[in-house]
């Protein structure tokens, strides 16, 4: 006979499972996420896309908006202070797909301080045309406006340019004061 405690995390997980399979979650991970990790996570979703008989183009709209999304996480994420342990490239990905598209979200701890400018950078691409994405594009990369870690938002830019479609974003408070969790989401349109 198991335990009460054992009993609940069987529970858990049994729950975790109903709740991914009603939501058609294919592929999840929580930790820290690097170029082993990327290179995993891409050459899975491939297996299955293929297996899946997905058309190339939407395979490959998949791949590119994956890389995209875990360098954004790699790069940018940040620890709590509180745990000197832990790595700053740690966050959530989640890949889910129904009879219309493939949603890839992403989930990291960022600094209070970066939200005003994350949101200006978000809402501003999401107002954009293809056009208007790729005149972006080349103005960031020419105006050089790049944060100490790299980014001009460059990423965020070639995600809406490769889906087509808005960036659903979010910023969840948590209970340290200095930070939030900043959730990202992007849907590629399957061709059926």
């Amino acid at each position: 006979m198991q335990n009460k405690s054992m009993n609940g995390f069987l529970q858990f997980v049994y729950d975790s499972y109903k709740s991914m399979k009603a939501r058609e979650i294919t592929l999840v991970y929580e930790g820290e996420i690097n170029h082993q990790i990327t290179k995993a996570f891409t050459s899975l979703a491939e297996t299955n896309m293929a297996k899946d008989e997905e058309a190339n183009s939407v395979q490959k709209k998949v791949f590119h908006v994956m890389v995209e999304c875990l360098q954004n996480v790699s790069k940018h994420a940040e620890g709590l202070p509180i745990y000197d342990f832990e790595p700053n490239s740690r966050g959530i990905f989640m890949v889910s797909k129904n009879e219309t598209y493939y949603t890839i979200t992403t989930g990291n701890l960022i600094g209070n301080e970066k939200i005003e400018g994350l949101t200006k950078l978000l809402e501003q691409i999401n107002e954009l045309d293809k056009d208007g994405l790729s005149i972006l594009y080349k103005t960031q990369i020419k105006q050089g406006r790049l944060s100490e870690k790299g980014g001009a938002g460059l990423g965020f830019i070639d995600i809406a340019k490769k889906t087509g479609n808005k960036i659903d974003f979010n910023f969840l408070p948590i209970e340290d004061d200095s930070h939030h969790f900043f959730i990202l989401t992007a849907n590629i349109t399957r061709n059926i």
